[in-house]
């Protein structure tokens, strides 16, 4: 895009995924607000925060966060608590970066599976894990207590066809 004559537009600011900080909490706390039906609260985030066993990620872009991931490692199990990309930047790519960041970071401890589960309407949420190599194994009925929708259990890696869970 050229502003002017000649003149090109600056790029956008680079997004940078990074750990969590308690700063950027409220942030998270208001994607969260405006995306979830029964919406975990700040004293939620910040017990997650940093505690043992768990990975907290969010998308930066020059201090504004787009989205954000909690996962926490149980046994021997990485579960995905939340993923959450705000309006504006869904259907971008930054949900399916967000997972290869975990992935990453998992490194050697990826052979523990990966585990989550997602509302059975939540079309585009299941297309994204299955493009990320996640088996549907399962459903968790009346799984959401805010209107008894039923939950798809997806395993990555690890998972019950491997005996591991």
């Amino acid at each position: 895009m050229r502003v002017g004559r000649g003149k090109r537009a600056p790029a956008p600011p680079v997004i940078k995924v990074r750990e969590m900080r308690p700063r950027d909490v409220p942030q998270v706390v208001a994607i969260e607000n405006a995306t979830s039906a029964t919406p975990w609260t700040r004293a939620m985030f910040m017990s997650e925060l940093g505690r043992p066993g768990t990975l907290d990620l969010v998308a930066d872009q020059a201090g504004d966060i787009l989205a954000y991931l909690m996962v926490s490692r149980y046994a021997d199990v990485w579960h995905i608590l939340n993923l959450c990309v705000r309006a504006p930047q869904r259907g971008q790519g930054l949900g399916g970066r967000m997972l290869d960041e975990l992935f990453v970071r998992a490194g050697g401890r990826a052979h523990l599976g990966f585990t989550l589960e997602v509302r059975v309407s939540n079309e585009p949420a299941i297309r994204l894990y299955r493009r990320k190599g996640f088996l549907e194994h399962g459903i968790r009925t009346s799984y959401y207590s805010d209107n008894g929708e039923d939950a798809i259990i997806m395993w990555r890696g690890g998972g019950p066809e491997d005996g591991s869970s």
